[in-house]
């Protein structure tokens, strides 16, 4: 059969559509485009703001339009938490929520009569971190490897804890044979990733962490690099001890603070203070002066005032980070936040992210200027860069780095590059002899 997998959302979701894809191809089938004809599509959802269940359903209505003769099967976070409003769909199949998904392709092989409408459980019950091994991240230089599920954190105006249960981890030894899989199948880097990736090991036995993981990653050098997705806070420290000592794991770190107002933090709940941050980012700094640090911040949290806001903003503009992702708050139904009083109207939650991605975009420009004039160590990617035509990569600090062709500008490789400006957030340099 003909199977087209359809990713909405985060890394975590590329890596288990990636494990979806492979599994099928072990089983005997062919994997194809979004836009060919297929007999199987499987569309796997996200739903971490109402403007992404609002995308899953739009991806779910294109695909059973596109392929109206398909088995489509709905997978994913939206599919845990909302199947009755994809059961409304026409054309829908299967719903299978997020503890199922691996059985999806022995699923396909059952007759069409005998297959339930949805298989959506209790993620609460899950404990182990299904992650399925697999040996290639088709479409991609760099892989993704889901070393950790669930969150056990709860903010405040999250609603994946409900999506995807109690933190679990994949041990140590699992870990290791991953990244040897991959590397051995071409793959120069591999970004770990999880839900709540800094609460790695808490639940294995005996409990490990993420440090430990990576200092013996770095000893057993199953992959050249090594990158790390978002971590919180306070599980970040014991980690950039293992990125200073080593040589494979990037200095590069994504740290969400949400926002620079404490009140507003606390309604969050999360678990520190803006002295607390703006102290951890120049501790982090001060360890590792090259580290490049992106944040995560949430506006128009209700309650939040223009006074709140602009703490966040004055935060953010006297700390040395690289980069931002903004996000405006989604009113997440089952949340403690959404009947929370103070809900900031849209047309306000619209332009403090304006003024957030405008200070961002200041922040990776200065960023990169930095480091004009440097060699650094860069991963050259398959696919150009649309607007120059030129080789690009990602520096070991997740800079972009567009490279001139010629000699050792092979994509697939780490090679050093000679950057000689920088532009818009971006490095131009060319391989180093």
């Amino acid at each position: 059969m003909r199977i087209s997998v359809v990713t909405l959302g985060c890394k975590v979701n590329q890596c288990e559509s990636a494990a979806l894809t492979e599994a099928f191809a072990a089983r005997g089938h062919t994997a194809v485009g979004p836009g060919e004809p297929a007999d199987v599509c499987v569309v796997n959802t996200c739903t971490v703001t109402g403007r992404t269940d609002y995308q899953s359903r739009q991806i779910i209505r294109k695909v059973v339009r596109d392929h109206p003769d398909a088995t489509v099967i709905v997978t994913g976070c939206y599919a845990q938490t909302r199947p009755d409003a994809i059961a409304d769909i026409p054309g829908v199949s299967l719903i299978v929520g997020t503890g199922d998904k691996e059985r999806i392709p022995d699923l396909v092989a059952e007759p069409l009569g005998e297959r339930p409408g949805r298989i959506v459980g209790d993620p609460a019950g899950i404990r182990a971190c299904s992650a399925p091994p697999l040996d290639h991240f088709s479409g991609h230089t760099r892989a993704f490897l889901k070393i950790q599920d669930g969150c056990d954190a709860f903010c405040s105006y999250c609603i994946v804890p409900y999506a995807r249960g109690r933190s679990r981890s994949l041990p140590e030894e699992d870990v290791l044979e991953r990244l040897r899989r991959l590397g051995r199948n071409g793959h120069r880097e591999v970004v770990l990733t999880g839900i709540h990736l800094g609460a790695y090991g808490r639940d294995l036995a005996p409990p490990t962490d993420l440090a430990r993981l990576l200092r013996r990653a770095e000893t057993a050098a199953p992959v050249e690099r090594l990158r790390l997705s978002s971590l919180e806070p306070l599980e970040t420290e014991g980690v950039a001890g293992a990125i200073r000592d080593g040589r494979r794991v990037c200095p590069h770190l994504h740290i969400p603070l949400q926002s620079g107002d404490d009140g507003i933090l606390a309604a969050m709940n999360r678990h520190y203070d803006s002295a607390f941050f703006a102290g951890l980012i120049r501790r982090l700094l001060d360890a590792i002066p090259d580290l490049g640090v992106g944040v995560d911040v949430l506006a128009g949290f209700p309650g939040e005032s223009e006074a709140a806001f602009l703490r966040t903003v004055a935060l953010l503009e006297a700390l040395p980070i690289a980069y931002l992702h903004v996000f405006p708050y989604s009113r997440r139904p089952g949340t403690a936040a959404a009947d929370r009083p103070g809900q900031v109207p849209e047309a306000e939650k619209k332009s403090r992210c304006e003024t957030l991605r405008a200070l961002g975009q200041r922040k990776r420009e200065a960023f990169a200027e930095r480091f004009a004039g440097r060699t650094l160590s860069v991963l050259i990617e398959e696919k150009r860069d649309p607007a120059t035509g030129l080789k690009r990569g990602f520096s070991e600090n997740y800079i972009p780095v567009l490279v001139e062709d010629g000699p050792g500008a092979a994509a697939r490789r780490i090679v050093p590059v000679r950057t000689e400006r920088a532009s818009a957030g971006r490095l131009f340099g060319r391989v180093a002899p």
